[in-house]
């Protein structure tokens, strides 16, 4: 992304190889972190959904954005760099959801609600959301981090869609070249919090074209969508090869079956990006359209339509959150030969 104005805030934590600071660009604040030993630089933009839309190495961006600039970026908001999905990730298949076997309607003329091509809800409330609140930035001999938190339970117009009080704690931490996306809920409701977030990361690869570029999928379980892109309960066992080349390839599937740790890849001439999943993301989302310049591996802590499929027993792997009790989770983001 190209930046046109940055002006330095007095307050930059530097320590070692690694560094933390804020900037304005583009009229925009923004959380920038550096780890110089291993050329990595990270840039988030905690009023446009806490969103991290640069990730640097070398001078070459791992995260594919639709724009060139975070002005365009907050004129007309689009997906790029790594957004964060919640309270619910991908579709409901209505404008209600079951939790703690009550159902729940969505309330449309409160003008929050995304929806997809077939006018499903999709990716919760918070995609560009300005509510985030960074608490710290740092940089010690070990990483660079920046700690931002979203009260979920001050917002009236959040809590008629999804009536769970609750906070969120999103840490980005870039610990030698790698890049860790931390999440922390804490359940602030008298009722269990069924939880079905996700992040969507974009990435590309500058050395080969799309076509060629090489997947590895860390799943045993590909589920099957209907026509709207909602699981039907049946599952298949993942038939792609290992790698699979992109070549002719659209992706938009949903996989379980992750071992712990799981780590998908992609793999160009030299460059190669592996993402690996903390054990409570359970779920892959694989997305890359065929013309497009990017792949999305997307860490979820459930599937698609989650709440109202686990309602129907058709989805047995739900988590929840007890009263004052929190979920935590990570994943890690790994370029190498950029």
């Amino acid at each position: 992304m190209r930046i046109l104005v940055a002006v330095l805030f007095p307050l930059m934590s530097i320590a070692a190889n690694y560094s933390a600071g804020r900037a304005v660009v583009d009229g925009v604040e923004v959380v920038r972190l550096a780890d110089t030993a291993h050329h990595a630089e990270v840039s988030i933009a905690p009023s446009l959904g806490n969103l991290a839309y640069e990730f640097k190495v070398n001078g070459k961006d791992v995260l594919w954005m639709p724009y060139k600039t975070l002005a365009e970026l907050k004129a007309k908001p689009q997906f790029g760099g790594i957004p964060f999905l919640a309270p619910w990730a991908n579709r409901l298949s209505e404008d209600a959801f079951f939790a703690n076997g009550r159902k729940f309607h969505l309330n449309p003329d409160l003008g929050n609600i995304r929806r997809d091509q077939n006018q499903n809800p999709i990716h919760g409330l918070l995609t560009f959301s300005p509510d985030w609140k960074v608490t710290a930035v740092t940089a010690n001999s070990d990483s660079a981090c920046a700690e931002s938190r979203l009260e979920f339970w001050k917002h009236p117009e959040m809590m008629a869609q999804f009536p769970f009080a609750h906070s969120i704690e999103m840490t980005y931490c870039l610990r030698d070249g790698v890049l860790e996306v931390r999440t922390a809920i804490r359940n602030l409701s008298a009722d269990p919090m069924p939880v079905a977030i996700g992040y969507h990361p974009y990435f590309q690869l500058d050395d080969a074209p799309r076509d060629q570029w090489k997947v590895h999928l860390a799943a045993r379980d590909h589920l099957v969508l209907s026509q709207k892109l909602i699981p039907t309960g049946e599952r298949k066992p993942v038939e792609f090869p290992d790698p699979l080349t992109l070549a002719h390839v659209f992706l938009d599937d949903v996989f379980t079956g992750l071992p712990p740790k799981a780590v998908f890849w992609v793999e160009g001439a030299q460059e190669k990006i592996s993402v690996t999943y903390g054990p409570k993301f359970t779920v892959a989302v694989v997305f890359s359209p065929t013309g497009s310049h990017f792949i999305c591996f997307e860490p979820m802590s459930a599937i698609t339509d989650a709440f109202n499929l686990a309602h129907a027993g058709l989805y047995r792997d739900l988590q929840s959150i007890p009263p004052d009790g929190e979920w935590r989770e990570s994943f890690w983001i790994a370029p190498t030969g950029f």
